[in-house]
């Protein structure tokens, strides 16, 4: 049996990748800019807030609960999501220091 694509790369490389492309959806931005700006845990707030339909935000949800960035809770019958800000301070700080990498595109002098 053949080798994956992701076991060519180092486990921090695919990492990143799959939380790259958990918000490589604007969908998702205006998501996690939404619970970033209620600082607070919500949850139909999203459908009337983006104008988009349930089934599409609960999609776009999983993904970002699948990489661990916001979390849910259940409350009543309705499931209410916020920010994880455990790993958004590590995604935070893995990104931080990816684009911090060169000398000079991080902030240093060549």
């Amino acid at each position: 049996m053949g080798i994956t694509k992701a076991d060519l790369f180092t486990e921090e490389q695919n990492t990143f990748a799959v939380i790259g492309k958990a918000f490589s959806h604007p969908a998702r931005i205006a998501i996690l800019q939404h619970l970033l700006k209620a600082n607070a845990c919500i949850n139909s707030d999203l459908v009337n807030e983006l104008g988009l339909a349930q089934a599409t935000i609960s999609q776009h949800l999983k993904e970002l609960k699948a990489i661990g960035i916001i979390k849910g809770t259940v409350e009543g019958v309705s499931m209410n999501y916020c920010i994880d800000q455990e790993n958004w301070k590590k995604v935070r700080t893995m990104f931080d220091q990816f684009f911090n990498q060169h000398p000079c595109c991080g902030g240093g002098t060549c």
